[in-house]
């Protein structure tokens, strides 16, 4: 297959199909469906054949690239390369298994047409995000993808996912702005968009300091979609009310996108930068340990995965920082940087859809409704306790390898007490999964539901999911499970193959992974979450009923909401009442200035032949209509005693329009909106021309 063609049905194709989707459910929503599975299942077939096609030369480190010129003046250009070709492989996989299981879901729920649109379309800019060849190219598709996503997070169309649809989309053009701002001032210094010109660029560039800057607003605008510290607000509050499917993607391959962005920036602006690798060290054990300890006090199936989901992107930033700290000596930091990333995504594809699954017959997602549901559903059970073991990095499970890899990269660092510090928090973090993990698996599939009535209901469930939706999970689980089993022959030519994206050109020592000294790592955090589990969850975070049963309690300080403490307050209530503030400020000096103008320089003098009132046209105007009105008075015999001065009328009229005018024109209303008309302008000259 020719790369290029390949490419550009990865990426465009998605697209078209979703536009075809949409048309034939409105006909037939069997077709829509078979339409639907027969594009993702293309798109991953596609990806393969690609892969196969192109595997030998990427691996030799010679990239693939394809360009669409005169799109938005730059052209769009993608290329493609070992990491690359990983993501869209996993993209593509996880994708067909979330549509698969989407049949099953949706069964009974409305906007189905909508969801199917809105699924392709966000899958063709997710493969158009990684496979972008320049940030400007990036730029745009991951801004597609974040407005196409917001549907999946308001899907329900209820209070509380249009409130978190809210929170999302506000975070997320934020970012896009910001981000926006961090390309002017990249291009600005550099010259050039392009990733593999970056580095060289930026090794001859002078003026850190430009940046530096640059960077930072780059890392907001990625770090705001991967969901990082403190930009996380909307991960925990958009998974639990998105759909199931959704959550799966926006959870294991949209927070990606993110990564990849802080992976582009690390390894081509700051490549080896001591700075900036403790700087992303320090967001990524924020991120590690705030999403572990939300997880930790959380009673909603959905957003104690999606509370992992932060902690483990922290994981992540963690080995990205390493990198930065390690230097040339990063290989086992990128290698743990690129594996946890795998993991997670196929992790979360697993739990996520289990979740739904869950939904799907319980119609709840809080642990004391829920609980009991999966005691005698044997192969549920399993699934979900491959993904369980998986996250929770215990051995012989793909977690368990990287997050070794990150744990002796930081060893290997050494350093002072703050690496002893970052080292003891990444034990205990990964001590906090493994106690959460124990929550959901023990109230779901062990412990038995309050209610008598609703458990013997949950038992009494023998067909709880279809064959679709069944093959869908369990084929996940079970390339999760091959994955983790063979950590030299798979994960690590998987991690060889990827590292390109990050200049690593040498492989590294092999690590032995059941050593006793990795496998004591992994027994401080198992023993960690044994202790968090006996002593903090079935103690202060359960509370006694008078029947006796113990029952799960949220014990989070409602006030230490984030988004309700500082976010809302500040963009809704400070800054705007500040804004308004200024803004009436500098349009009443414009008024005093005006007027100044006028009693002074400007001062108006009498004309030769001035008019007691309105201006010429009005006073021609009305002379003309009082002479009509007398014409009409004198053939109908009227005395005219209520007749109008027109001149008098026109005045006023004219008067009431050129105030209207002047206030206007004197406003800053006025400014803003020619404003908003030129950058409209400048945006449809951009984009036609």
């Amino acid at each position: 297959m020719n790369i290029n063609t390949g490419l550009a049905m990865l990426v465009f194709c998605p697209f078209l199909g979703g536009l075809a989707c949409c048309a034939v459910g409105r006909k037939s929503e069997k077709w829509r469906d078979f339409l639907a599975d027969f594009v993702v299942i293309m798109e991953f077939v596609l990806m393969l054949l690609l892969a196969v096609g192109s595997g030998d030369r990427i691996a030799a480190g010679i990239e693939e690239t394809f360009t669409v010129p005169g799109v938005c003046g730059f052209g769009l250009h993608f290329t493609l390369d070992g990491f690359r070709m990983i993501y869209g492989t996993i993209a593509a996989l996880m994708w067909m298994m979330a549509t698969i299981l989407s049949r099953e879901y949706f069964t009974h729920h409305k906007n189905k047409n909508r969801f199917y649109l809105f699924l392709l379309l966000t899958l063709g800019a997710t493969i158009g995000v990684f496979f972008s060849a320049d940030l400007y190219t990036t730029f745009i598709f991951f801004e597609i993808m974040s407005f196409t996503s917001y549907v999946w997070v308001a899907q329900e169309e209820n209070e509380p996912s249009l409130r978190a649809a809210a929170t999302y989309l506000a975070v997320a053009v934020i970012g896009g702005m910001v981000m926006l701002m961090g390309l002017f001032l990249l291009y600005h210094a550099l010259g050039t968009l392009t990733i593999s010109e970056l580095l060289p660029a930026a090794e001859e560039y002078e003026n850190k300091r430009i940046l530096y800057t640059a960077g930072v607003c780059l890392l907001v605008g990625f770090g705001a979609k991967a969901g990082t510290f403190p930009l996380h607000i909307w991960l925990p509050k958009a998974h639990p009310v998105a759909p199931a499917p959704a959550s799966a993607l926006l959870s294991g391959i949209l927070t990606k996108t993110g990564v990849f962005g802080i992976l582009v920036v690390s390894s081509n602006l700051f490549l080896h930068d001591v700075s900036w690798g403790a700087m992303i060290l320090a967001v990524g054990v924020l991120t590690m340990f705030g999403g572990a300890l939300l997880a930790v006090f959380s009673i909603d199936l959905k957003r104690t995965l999606a509370c992992s989901s932060m902690s483990q992107i922290g994981f992540i930033l963690t080995g990205v920082g390493m990198q930065g700290l390690l230097g040339e000596e990063n290989a086992l930091a990128v290698h743990g940087t690129l594996l946890h990333m795998v993991n997670h995504s196929m992790i979360k594809l697993v739990l996520f859809l289990a979740a739904g699954v869950i939904f799907m017959s319980a119609h709840a997602l809080d642990l004391n409704k829920i609980r009991g549901f999966g005691r005698k559903k044997p192969l549920l059970k399993g699934i979900f306790l491959v993904g369980a073991l998986a996250i929770a990095g215990i051995p012989m499970f793909g977690g368990y390898v990287s997050k070794t890899l990150l744990h002796e990269s930081i060893v290997e660092y050494g350093g002072g007490w703050i690496m002893h510090a970052v080292e003891y928090l990444f034990l205990f973090s990964g001590g906090l999964t493994v106690a959460y993990m124990t929550k959901l698996f023990v109230a779901v599939f062990l412990e038995k539901n309050e209610n008598q009535e609703l458990q013997k209901k949950y038992d009494s469930m023998k067909k709880y999911m279809n064959a679709e939706s069944g093959f869908a999970l369990t084929v996940s689980a079970v390339l999760l499970l091959v994955w983790g089993l063979f950590p030299h022959g798979i994960m690590d030519r998987a991690a060889e193959f990827g590292q390109g994206l990050m200049h690593l050109e040498e492989a590294g020592h092999q690590v032995a992974y059941f050593s006793l000294k990795n496998l004591s790592g992994a027994g401080i955090s198992i023993l960690i979450g044994i202790l968090v589990y006996a002593f903090i969850i079935r103690g202060p975070l359960m509370e006694k009923r008078a029947s006796g049963q113990y029952v799960y309690r949220n014990r989070w300080p409602s006030w230490m909401d984030m988004e309700e403490l500082i976010y809302r307050p500040v963009l809704l209530g400070f800054l705007p009442f500040v804004s308004r503030v200024v803004c009436r400020v500098f349009d009443s000096m414009t008024d005093l200035i005006v007027v100044l103008l006028r009693k002074t320089i400007y001062r108006d003098s009498p004309l030769p032949y001035e008019l007691p009132e309105g201006n010429a046209f009005t006073y021609t105007a009305g002379r003309l209509m009082n002479g009509c009105q007398k014409m009409r008075n004198r053939l109908l015999h009227r005395d005219g005693r209520e007749d109008r001065d027109f001149i008098h009328f026109f005045a006023v009229k004219a008067e009431e329009l050129g105030e209207s005018n002047r206030i206007i024109q004197r406003s800053l209303s006025f400014g803003l909106m020619l404003f908003g008309i030129g950058l409209c302008l400048t945006l449809i000259y951009l984009i036609f021309w």
